[in-house]
């Protein structure tokens, strides 16, 4: 297993985590949890080839996940760095520290390692976080609930890197993957001013765990696009941690095998994935570049959506993947069935693209 240290924490973390977000279910709908039996023997199976960061929140898993990471964690919590997050933003000092016992009372534990801002974006950093729950975090932290302070990110590179500049947190979550690189200036930001830097959705939230003739290209010696994936987010020296949210034995056995090999893609590879990322864009931007304007339709159908599932399968190969996804969307009644043709949405677009003869084009490709 590769290991790093996570920023100015001087956590000694492996650069593979466990994301417990998408562990496998059991039960009927409506009534969902985790099935003990499949994804506690994952975890352990993970601790035991070296793995030591894990990393949930309340919500994940039906509100599962935590329970579940609690239990596993018996026998090795001394040796893992663990992750979660609180997610209100209010003004009750009281409901949040509720959040922050009940985490502690779940996780089966009297610390967490990394205590995150769940989602936090500069409106909320602003206004909630600087002002008032900043405070709240330091007591926690003064008390020995929490060891570091620390965020997950939704938000663009001005944002972080202002956040960055702030010097209150430690280690920041966020995405970055071969699909979306849109915060790779702000990683950078990061990690020179001594953050720790936490991947999620290193395979693109799943999108990258698929096959695809297109992508498994970009590298000779490389088959798997998953591994591709990995090996792109681990290449970037700006990175810690590859967060994974693996949901089968298999893919716990996967990601280990890639982390466990100190190989990394050299400055060439690095330079013709990006090439041949930057091209397949070009190719999609064709399509759709995905500006909104079209929106919103009175239909209700999620124009920019569909033709994003329509670049996943005939841009990037994802077919599979896009299939799934939009069938998504047809079940949420934002499809291009829904679609009547009144021709609202042409004269927004800046493209010119004839949406509705395109958007009956997507139905027939990714509806069958």
């Amino acid at each position: 297993m590769q290991y790093t240290t996570l920023g100015r924490t001087g956590l000694h973390v492996s650069r593979l985590g466990f994301g417990a977000m998408r562990l496998p279910m059991t039960g009927e709908e409506g009534n969902l949890r985790i099935d003990r039996e499949l994804a506690i023997p994952m975890i352990h199976r993970a601790f035991e080839s070296g793995v030591n960061y894990i990393d949930t929140a309340v919500g994940y898993c039906n509100q599962d996940s935590q329970r579940t990471v609690g239990e596993a964690l018996k026998g090795w919590r001394d040796e893992i760095v663990l992750s979660t997050k609180n997610h209100y933003y209010g003004e009750d000092e009281g409901e949040w520290r509720q959040h922050l016992e009940n985490s502690l009372e779940r996780l089966q534990t009297d610390r967490i390692d990394i205590y995150n801002h769940h989602g936090l974006n500069w409106q909320k950093y602003e206004e909630q976080v600087k002002p008032i729950m900043s405070q709240w975090m330091q007591r926690a932290k003064t008390e020995g609930l929490i060891k570091h302070i620390c965020f997950s990110f939704h938000d663009n590179n001005e944002a972080l890197m202002k956040l960055v500049d702030e010097g209150y947190a430690d280690v920041d979550t966020l995405q970055y993957n071969l699909l979306d690189r849109s915060l790779e200036v702000g990683i950078a930001h990061a990690h020179e001013q001594g953050m720790g830097v936490v991947v999620m959705g290193p395979v693109g939230g799943g999108r990258l765990g698929a096959s695809s003739d297109v992508l498994k290209s970009a590298v000779d010696g490389i088959d798997r696009v998953p591994e591709l994936a990995m090996r792109f987010v681990l290449a970037n020296p700006n990175v810690s941690i590859a967060l994974s949210g693996m949901s089968t034995m298999q893919q716990v056995e996967e990601n280990i095998q890639v982390c466990a090999d100190e190989r990394t893609l050299t400055a060439d590879e690095q330079r013709a994935i990006a090439e041949h990322m930057r091209r397949l864009k070009k190719m999609a931007d064709l399509y759709c570049t995905g500006c909104g304007y079209c929106m919103p339709c009175p239909q209700g159908v999620n124009i920019s959506g569909v033709f994003n599932q329509a670049n996943m399968s005939n841009v990037y190969g994802l077919t599979d993947v896009a299939k799934q996804r939009y069938q998504g969307l047809v079940r949420r009644e934002k499809g291009a069935d829904r679609c009547t043709e009144c021709g609202a949405c042409i004269p927004k677009c800046p493209q010119n693209i004839a949406i509705p003869a395109e958007l009956e084009k997507t139905h027939r490709l990714l509806a069958e």
